[in-house]
């Protein structure tokens, strides 16, 4: 049986392919201009479902990436402090073994050795109380206005931290580390503080009572500063670590992100020129077959 092909059919015909290959142009043109291979669900269901998972663990692992950057800020900061706080520790005991000295050393000597503690208290009391954007690093989750009260109130260097309440980063889904210090480990509190100390020893040199005792004190609260640095050591190597492997899992998703999204810009432009090249061409073939005027369907 052979089917009665009429002009109204190869019309038919032919629009139908010139709508394809332009739908074809217009979707190459599509992704040229976005850069991207995906511009609907509906282009691949299985590519976008995975993208979308991939973003989610990105957006995880940035995130990350920023408590990591917040907690290497915090641990920074209570090193330095704490560094500094073991330097003005020994500077009192210098000064203190100088004032032990009592045989070479008169009254006034001793007074102006004193007011040098009295400084060097304030210094560790103020750095006793660093913040970090407003937190104290040495009191834990309390949000009051010090770590530490200064010698001048009802309780003297009374430490405003909550035991056992530490603050938290969260690096990965099974992984935080604690990025404050405790306080009253460093310094001690109240008539144990290494404040009160210092007050202590700088009342006995006014007083003109023997100091040299007072050292092993002083010893005993460096040795408290120091194993605290020690620990704050080893959380800022595991945060720095867990940065530099957050950065490379940021840069692996971007990357696999990137496979499945983007377009092969050399293939799409070749892509491109081919349909238009088979466009220029259906519209010669089709303007052979579709008479536009009367006169050419008569002649």
């Amino acid at each position: 049986m052979i089917n009665r092909v009429t002009q109204q059919t190869i019309q038919r015909t032919a629009l139908t392919n010139l709508q394809r290959n332009l739908t074809s142009m217009s979707t190459l043109q599509g992704k040229l201009s976005s850069g991207k291979e995906l511009q609907r669900p509906s282009d691949d269901p299985s590519g976008v479902g995975r993208a979308m998972a991939m973003r989610a663990d990105q957006a995880a692992a940035i995130q990350a990436q920023r408590n990591a950057a917040d907690g290497v800020a915090w641990l920074a900061q209570i090193d330095t402090a704490l560094q500094s706080s073991i330097a003005a520790l020994r500077s009192a005991r210098t000064l203190t073994v100088q004032g032990a000295n009592s045989g070479s050393m008169g009254q006034t000597s001793r007074d102006a050795i004193a007011t040098e503690l009295d400084g060097i208290r304030d210094t560790l009391l103020d750095l006793a109380n660093t913040n970090v954007n407003g937190r104290l690093v040495f009191a834990g989750t309390s949000s009051d206005g010090v770590a530490f009260d200064d010698g001048t109130g009802t309780t003297p260097y009374d430490w405003h931290g909550v035991a056992g309440a530490g603050v938290m980063r969260r690096l990965g889904p099974d992984a935080t580390v604690r990025v404050d210090a405790d306080g009253q480990a460093a310094f001690g509190v109240g008539a144990n503080s290494v404040f009160q100390l210092i007050d202590d020893i700088a009342a006995d040199l006014r007083a003109g009572v023997e100091v040299s005792g007072r050292l092993g004190e002083i010893d005993t609260h460096m040795n408290s500063m120091l194993s605290t640095i020690a620990d704050v050591g080893i959380r800022y190597k595991q945060v720095t670590d867990t940065q530099k492997s957050l950065e490379l899992t940021v840069q692996n998703f971007t990357s696999s992100i990137s496979g499945i999204e983007d377009i092969d810009l050399a293939q799409t432009i070749l892509e491109l020129q081919m349909q238009e090249v088979a466009y220029q061409g259906a519209l010669g073939a089709t303007a052979r077959v579709l008479q536009p005027t009367l006169m050419d369907f008569l002649r």
